[in-house]
């Protein structure tokens, strides 16, 4: 009898050890989002404003959402509405947030330009060993009558992952200096309304080139008609490009917009370079040669110049 109590002892210490030994599990916060509004889109400053409605539902009382919601990529935070319900044994908290969101954006193809916004959010005081996101997916996660305007929503990914830092913020008792927090992800995926815009940036570029165009069907007798109208046309298109520049933020790759003004002002000196060479013909007494040069000059140019801009355009509304 005394041997059959000492081995249950023993398997009763030895299952409490093994119980002990395990690691424990963090607590798990199921988060839920919907999107009311993206507004006052700043491409030179690289931000945006964004409104949502929030909800957490968690068991774990000492996860203070209130205070310790961090949302990494925004600049300012406001928390317009915020309630807590506790009558199921867990916590349910809803929240109306206003961010003000820095991102960077891709312009390599602006107008036809597809971004993707980036709504990311943490706990500041616990880690993922202790509290893991779990994203609430049903319903509609956007409201696409009042969220973009001018913009198509391709699609809307919630997704969590784990945001890793090369610090223990001070945390002594860490051996390494890192940490890891658990994070709950939104990606917006949106294409630019591009139709309308396009034209409204580029009219002035493409009414510069036909400006010097028609220095062709102005006789060679108006020679200093045609120089002059070709240089105001580069300048013209030249202030068109610091236009749109204005309005977009620095970018170290050649754009859809660098391209078609580079292309616009080559055109335009080739222009400037037939109007010299029909000079010289004019000069050396050759005025049919050099009329016939003229409208060879302006049919081969056009061709070039339209189906250029048609190549480049298409490459930048496909990719």
């Amino acid at each position: 009898m005394k041997k059959k109590f000492n081995g249950s002892c023993f398997v009763f210490l030895l299952i409490s050890a093994i119980a002990t030994a395990q690691p424990k599990l963090p607590d798990t916060v199921t988060v839920g989002v919907y999107i009311t509004s993206i507004h006052d889109i700043d491409f030179k400053q690289k931000e945006y404003t964004l409104n949502c409605w929030l909800w957490l539902k968690y068991k774990n009382k000492n996860f203070n959402f209130a205070e310790n919601l961090e949302v990494p990529t925004a600049k300012t935070v406001n928390k317009s509405f915020t309630t807590i319900d506790s009558s199921n044994g867990r916590i349910y908290m809803m929240m109306k947030l206003q961010c003000v969101m820095k991102d960077a954006w891709k312009i390599s193809h602006f107008p036809f330009d597809r971004q993707r916004l980036r709504f990311f959010i943490e706990n500041s005081q616990y880690d993922m060993h202790s509290l893991v996101f779990v994203p609430d997916t049903l319903g509609k996660h956007f409201d696409p009558r009042y969220t973009l305007s001018g913009w198509t929503i391709d699609s809307c990914v919630l997704q969590t992952a784990v945001k890793k830092y090369e610090t223990a913020f001070g945390d002594e008792t860490q051996p390494l200096p890192k940490s890891s927090y658990s994070q709950f992800r939104v990606m917006l995926s949106i294409t630019r309304d591009a139709g309308s815009l396009f034209w409204k940036m580029f009219l002035g570029m493409y009414i510069a080139f036909l400006i010097a165009y028609t220095c062709f069907y102005i006789h060679s007798d108006g020679i200093d008609s045609r120089f002059g109208l070709s240089v105001g046309a580069l300048f013209a298109a030249i202030g068109n490009k610091y236009i749109i520049d204005s309005a977009l933020p620095e970018s170290t790759s050649f754009t859809l917009v660098d391209t078609l003004h580079g292309l616009t002002l080559f055109f335009i000196f080739c222009v400037v370079a037939c109007t010299a060479f029909s000079l010289r013909l004019v000069k050396k007494g050759k005025q049919q040669k050099s009329a016939r040069f003229d409208m060879v000059a302006a049919q081969v140019l056009l061709l070039l110049y339209v189906g250029l801009n048609a190549w480049f355009i298409l490459q930048a509304a496909t990719n």
